[in-house]
């Protein structure tokens, strides 16, 4: 057990090392935030064909979320970095569907598969960082994690929306996905598993294995603390499945440039990104509910600015809004979960939490897109994502984090 000491100045290596795979990670989720429109319309989607825009994201966080539960499952058997290099191998494909579908239905295979490769990886760097991590300095951790992962995934913001303007969305979206994927797999190689140091922290308490189905059940709807905190995670995701499916259309319908949709957005996840630097630490000192119940606030007002304010200004100040409000409550709900995780089962409950969060953007793809396409006005789903906040960071409020 000495020689798997938990800390990040201790395992300060391969923690860097990690953060190199989840910006990577982040690169790959944000590669379709700016462009994926663009897409749609070059294959023949009308501009109001709000329902099959949004329709990508029921694809993504189907798969995403399901997925998430199975990782986690196999990273405490197989390890983490097989599972890893897994989700990276999965991601191959990617690049040559992305320029070669003829039809949407094409892309919404290719994002299926994307979520595949985000449920196996996005879950294993963050597993392992709080595999090396002393356990004060989870949210530290996991502030690092989603922080580098977000600058990542507000980067493919700027840089896809950049591409798409120069030599169009098809041939941006596949040479940046290719180039990631080549990047990634080459880098992981250099990992160790970080198992060992979970299997070390568990001797200290050690908890038997429980099967994935009754882990999932007791997680989901059992034990109060980590209900509030699976659909808090639902309910962020249906406010990015807003940003990322709905508020581009609604920019361009502003008049604003695919390049000025690919800063408002990158700006959006580059301030969520950068702030979970000092969140998820402040965090350990303080608890996990304020900070949370915080961002919850802050992002229900940022949703609500949406609909009464209009121009460049406000929309930049809107998207720094609701980055800040992630960056307060996205990595505090992983570390709470965490908390009452036992080691040797760390990557399943993570898993099961994950699942649920993820599954938020298929959730947020159906409701939002469809009443987008029935209302025909952006501003309803707009509305109604505020809303579904507001009550889900209530709930939290009013649920004690154990």
């Amino acid at each position: 057990m000495g020689s798997y000491r938990r800390g990040i100045r201790i395992n300060r290596g391969q923690f860097v090392l990690q953060i190199l795979q989840v910006f990577l990670v982040g690169l790959m989720a944000g590669l379709e935030r700016s462009a994926l429109p663009a897409l749609g319309r070059s294959l023949g989607l009308a501009p109001d064909a709000f329902f099959l825009l949004a329709s990508f994201l029921i694809s993504f966080g189907l798969v995403k979320g399901a997925l998430n539960s199975v990782a986690g499952t196999l990273a405490d058997r197989w390890g983490r970095k097989r599972v890893l290099l897994i989700g990276w191998l999965a991601g191959l494909p990617i690049p040559l569907m992305l320029w070669l579908a003829p039809t949407w239905g094409c892309i919404l295979v290719a994002n299926a598969l994307l979520g595949f490769q985000q449920g196996f990886t996005w879950t294993m760097t963050v597993t392992s960082q709080i595999d090396l991590a002393d356990s004060r300095e989870r949210g530290l951790a996991v502030g690092i994690n989603e922080a580098t992962g977000y600058v990542g995934v507000g980067l493919a913001g700027f840089l896809t929306g950049a591409l798409a303007t120069a030599i169009g969305a098809r041939a941006g979206l596949a040479l940046f996905s290719l180039s990631v994927v080549v990047l990634a797999l080459l880098s992981s190689l250099t990992l160790r598993e970080t198992l060992f140091w979970a299997h070390a922290e568990g001797q200290q308490a050690p908890s038997a294995p429980e099967p994935l189905g009754r882990a999932f059940v007791r997680i989901s709807f059992l034990n109060t603390s980590t209900r509030a905190l699976c659909q808090g995670g639902v309910a962020n995701k249906i406010a990015d499945a807003f940003v990322w499916a709905l508020l581009p259309i609604l920019l361009r319908q502003e008049g604003l440039s695919p390049t000025g949709v690919g800063e408002v957005v990158g700006l959006y996840g580059a301030i969520w990104g950068l702030n979970q630097l000092w969140t998820g630490h402040l965090s350990d000192r303080i608890g996990r509910k304020g900070p949370i119940v915080a961002g919850f606030l802050l992002l229900v007002l940022s949703l609500a600015a949406l609909g009464w304010l209009r121009g460049r200004l406000a929309w930049f100040l809107d998207a720094g809004g609701m980055g800040l409000g992630m960056a307060l409550l996205y990595p505090n709900l992983i570390a709470a979960v965490s908390d009452v995780i036992p080691a040797q089962q760390r990557g399943q409950g993570l898993g099961v939490y994950r699942y649920w969060r993820d599954t938020g953007y298929a959730i947020g793809g159906l409701v939002l897109g469809g009443v987008a396409q029935i209302s025909q006005d952006l501003r309803v789903p707009l509305e109604l994502t505020a809303l579904l906040v507001a009550l889900s960071g209530l709930w939290i409020a009013l649920t004690p984090l154990r």
